[in-house]
């Protein structure tokens, strides 16, 4: 565990949850960012799930487990919310998973950006397909009038509801004392994010889709409820979501996105269901994952160290991409011209790449259409240069190496890190001077 990360805590309401609790809990466990602190928070579960929770516990000394009679959901959150003794805030539900390197994304835009809320995309999961959902495009930090401007857009979108694909400062929680209404038992989680919002003043949307959302919880049409009960439950949110833009904007101003804020009332929620296939965006799952074959795993020799290097780093980039909506491709190209930006022609970036001419110049094309890329070229000489509006991607590229090394360099101690770096480069001068004399 890397101690100078700042700690997180991920809490997991669990309620007979033994078939999928497994997936969810190795997901967070194997989190590329170490340093957190896993709260199980056992709601009174009848099957095997408080035992599998001790398992955990036993295993591995992040793990804290809260055993409770079953109150529901709201009140296991709040209780799990005082154990918490995390900086960071992170919220998983049993049945679904978060992506290797979820955690870890969330904290790095949270303390690159200052802000005080980050906002995920996710995959919604239907048997073996998934799509990517997501909401808001813009990539620079969030005034709360900006990020509620885009909440009013589309205000019963999971999106913005549901407490799964958000970090949250703990400060905040517990200076404001925000904690789940257990008066209620839909959309919840939605008052605690407006509660959450109105305190703090910057938020950040992360493209990058981290989490696996598997199945609808909390709506209408799950619960038992007759429609006096709905009714009033949702007159009573609307009350709370039409206070907090009187909160957020002057009285002025409050007249003129009325109607907007109505339009709550007759929305219905929207998880982003997965559509049938072959529509476009609809992927099988572990197509997202890189897949090493076991001789890959397990093998040694120069031919197996440069596949993991290539698998490793293309994993890395398609992280990169995903959250800048690029193809790998275009991001390998990319991070190449981030480090070299100056060639004679065409021909000698394909083979400083490994990609073909043809495709060089298809992607350096379609780089420059979306004015992430600017190309110039002279006789003998073709020059990359990058634009103010490559900007977030630049800083994405900047990462890469660092997190590259944190892998490769895990469990070493600084001077073992010293010691590979400086024999890894008298070893490439060994190679540059061979092939100079050939």
């Amino acid at each position: 565990m890397n101690t100078e990360e700042t700690l997180v805590s991920i809490i997991v309401p669990v309620h007979n949850s033994q078939e999928y609790l497994t997936r969810c809990v190795d997901s967070i466990l194997g989190q590329e960012y170490q340093n957190i602190e896993l709260i199980l928070a056992d709601d009174g579960s009848t099957d095997a799930s408080a035992s599998l929770c001790d398992s955990y516990r036993a295993r591995d000394p992040r793990v804290r487990v809260l055993h409770k009679p079953a109150t529901g959901v709201s009140d296991t959150r709040n209780r799990a919310l005082d154990m918490a003794r995390g900086t960071y805030i992170q919220f998983v539900d049993s049945d679904d998973w978060i992506s290797p390197e979820a955690t870890r994304l969330l904290v790095r835009s949270m303390e690159r950006n200052h802000c005080d809320m980050v906002i995920s995309d996710f995959y919604r999961v239907s048997g073996e397909h998934f799509v990517h959902k997501g909401d808001i495009s813009d990539t620079h930090v969030l005034t709360r009038e900006e990020f509620s401007s885009f909440m009013i857009e589309n205000p019963a979108d999971f999106y913005y509801g549901v407490l799964w694909n958000k970090l949250f400062k703990k400060e905040i929680i517990d200076r404001c004392k925000i904690r789940m209404d257990v008066e209620i038992s839909w959309c919840e989680d939605f008052l605690f994010n407006l509660e959450y919002i109105r305190h703090a003043h910057s938020f950040l949307a992360l493209q990058a889709p981290i989490y696996y959302y598997v199945k609808r919880k909390g709506s209408l049409v799950s619960q038992s409820f007759s429609v006096g009960q709905a009714i009033r439950m949702k007159l009573n949110i609307f009350e709370y979501y039409q206070e907090f833009y009187k909160d957020i904007y002057d009285q002025e101003d409050y007249k003129n996105i009325r109607p907007q804020v109505y339009r709550f009332f007759l929305s219905v929620a929207k998880d982003g269901a997965v559509p049938p296939l072959p529509l476009p965006g609809v992927q099988k799952l572990g197509k997202e994952k890189p897949h090493l074959p076991d001789q890959a795993i397990t093998d040694r020799g120069l031919p197996m160290d440069l596949y993991r290097y290539r698998k490793l780093m293309a994993y890395q980039l398609n992280t990169v991409a995903k959250k800048n909506h690029l193809t790998l491709e275009e991001c390998q190209l990319l991070y190449h011209l981030f480090f070299v930006r100056d060639y004679q022609n065409i021909r000698e970036l394909a083979d400083f790449t490994g990609f073909t001419p043809r495709k060089v110049s298809s992607l350096v094309q379609s780089l420059t259409r979306r004015n992430l890329l600017v190309c110039v070229s002279r006789k003998h000489a073709l020059s990359f240069s990058f634009p103010s509006s490559a900007r977030q991607v630049l800083l994405d590229l900047e990462m890469v190496s660092q997190d590259f090394d944190s892998i490769r360099f895990q469990g070493f101690s600084e001077e073992q890190r010293q010691s590979h770096q400086q024999l890894e480069s008298a070893a490439q001068d060994n190679i540059s001077d061979f092939l100079t004399r050939l």
